[in-house]
Formats: structure tokens, sequence, C-alpha cells
């Protein structure tokens, strides 16, 4: 289910332009308005689930979905490239949109800013 107010349901039913690089049944792939890296796309299921927290053995389809997307554009970067997926879940630790995404970056060390893990 998409929800009318959510920006990222917009953008799936293509209310909302935006460049993407990789559709499938469960999953739109979009370029980041914001890039923080060279390359930032934004990962979305096509099914309103507002963060990791929310997910059941019924959304189950589109987490894998979402994984095999990042290994689809994993395979459209330069040889030993590298990227990171980050996932903010909840208002608390950052996330801005509550509607799952994945943030798929390459072309930068995101470790040589300061983040450390």
């Amino acid at each position: 289910m998409l929800t009318v107010k959510c920006i990222f349901c917009k953008i799936i039913q293509k209310q909302i332009p935006s460049t993407c690089v990789l559709e499938t049944e469960h999953t739109i792939a979009i370029k980041d308005l914001y890039p923080k890296a060279p390359v930032h796309y934004l990962l979305i299921p096509k099914f309103h689930i507002e963060h990791m927290g929310y997910l059941t053995a019924d959304t189950t389809p589109y987490l894998v979905d979402l994984g095999l997307c990042v290994a689809k554009l994993s395979k459209t970067l330069p040889e030993n490239a590298g990227f990171n997926i980050i996932s903010n879940n909840g208002q608390a630790v950052g996330q801005s949109v509550l509607h799952l995404h994945w943030h798929f970056l390459s072309g930068k060390n995101l470790y040589e800013s300061g983040l450390s893990l």
C-alpha cells in the first residue's frame, strides 16, 4: 500500500519526477537530489514501510529485492570501487522521509570525513 502524503510514494506513482537508475517489480532506485558521494542512489521499496522496524513476513519480498538491487547496482561500478549501504531508521537517528529507503553510496570513503563505526 502506498500513502497519499509520502513523497517517496508519490515518486513511485510518478506524481513527482525523479531520475530512475533501476526499477523492478518491488523496488525503484533513483538518484539522490543532494548527493553525499559521486554515486548516491536511494533504493525505495514500492510498498510503504516506515522503516526496518516495521518489516514483517509479508514484506520479505521487498527486502530481498532491495538486496538484489544493491547487487545489480554494484555491478555498474568500476572494479574494486566499493560502496556503502546506509539506512536510517526513525527520526531520532536522522530519517527525514518516513518510508524505508537505503542510500547506496560509492566513489567516496565516508570514513575519511570522520564517520566511525
